[in-house]
């Protein structure tokens, strides 16, 4: 039995006073809404409604549970109501995910410039803390999740806000105390910093040639790229890091780009989210934003990248 709509049919039946009346006002069949009356007094075990060939009453358990139903009813009515209209109102809390290096990006400036933009959103934003199990952030509790796998799920909303370009790079020191480096071979010779990502480097030659370069004994790796850039910096070997954390120290020549006729690929900075997390305008807003900052705060461009 459908509680809820065996309720709507009784107490159409008290409002209106009859069956055909309250079939009606509910759009269904009187012989729908007498069955539903005959299932509800099934279930409670005692008559509700009076029938005779004149006219139709409750009876005295009938109005007390009219009573009931109707303040129900009302009760669930309202509630709804305002959880719909939660969709159009850009307001409220938004628990925000992703792993740390994402993070360690441009991610963090993005998000704390929306929450100056939209104060009626209180934004919990988290650094890290992420199951390897792609969609469990639901039930942890957040409505958004960054990420740079593809991460398709039948149940889950996949947008692409940015991508973030990789370069290979070294401090002058390092390359000036070491052999050159002429083609992509010659980085089995070098001293490698890597990250749990990335333990195969990807490289694409000007002609758009992929080759894969695993580094045999990497001396230092992270799962941290600020890490691995501080090491890097200090001449401890080569890295393949984001271009956005490195910009700076690109332009200052702190660091220098590597087999400059190579290019790492791009990834895909994706947004997970639930498809009933999609209907609040809140998080429609965010997704825009985000994207509409990454777009409008490319990455630096530069000879040296």
């Amino acid at each position: 039995m459908d509680r809820i709509t065996v309720m709507r049919s009784f107490v159409g039946v008290g409002e209106q006073g009859g069956f055909s009346r309250a079939a009606r006002q509910l759009g269904i069949s009187g012989s729908l809404v007498s069955r539903h009356v005959s299932e509800l007094e099934k279930e409670l075990g005692v008559r509700v409604v009076n029938r005779t060939a004149r006219a139709v009453s409750l009876t005295s358990a009938g109005r007390r549970y009219y009573d009931f139903a109707q303040r129900m009813l009302r009760e669930l009515d309202a509630e709804e109501a305002a959880i719909r209209g939660l969709r159009d109102l850009a307001e409220g809390p938004l628990a925000v995910i992703c792993p740390k290096w994402i993070g360690n990006l441009d991610l963090g400036e993005a998000i704390a410039d929306f929450a100056v933009d939209h104060p009626k959103i209180q934004v919990r934003f988290e650094v890290g803390g992420m199951s390897n199990r792609a969609f469990d952030f639901l039930d942890q509790g957040y409505d958004v999740a960054f990420h740079t796998r593809d991460l398709r799920d039948s149940t889950m909303l996949i947008r692409k806000v940015a991508d973030i370009r990789f370069v290979l790079c070294g401090s002058p020191g390092y390359l000036a105390s070491h052999s050159p480096l002429l083609t992509n071979q010659d980085l089995g010779e070098h001293d490698c910093l890597l990250h749990p990502n990335d333990p195969v480097w990807h490289l694409l030659d000007s002609e758009g040639r992929e080759s894969h370069v695993r580094p045999q004994s990497p001396v230092y790796s992270s799962n941290s790229y600020l890490t691995l850039r501080k090491a890097a910096v200090r001449g401890r070997g080569l890295a393949l890091l984001p271009v956005r954390t490195v910009a700076e120290d690109l332009e200052s020549s702190v660091l220098q780009q590597v087999l400059p006729s190579y290019s790492a690929p791009t990834r895909a900075l994706y947004a997970v989210h639930s498809p009933g997390v999609h209907t609040l305008r809140k998080v429609r807003v965010f997704l825009d934003y985000i994207s509409a900052w990454f777009a409008k705060n490319p990455m630096p461009q530069h000879a040296s990248v």
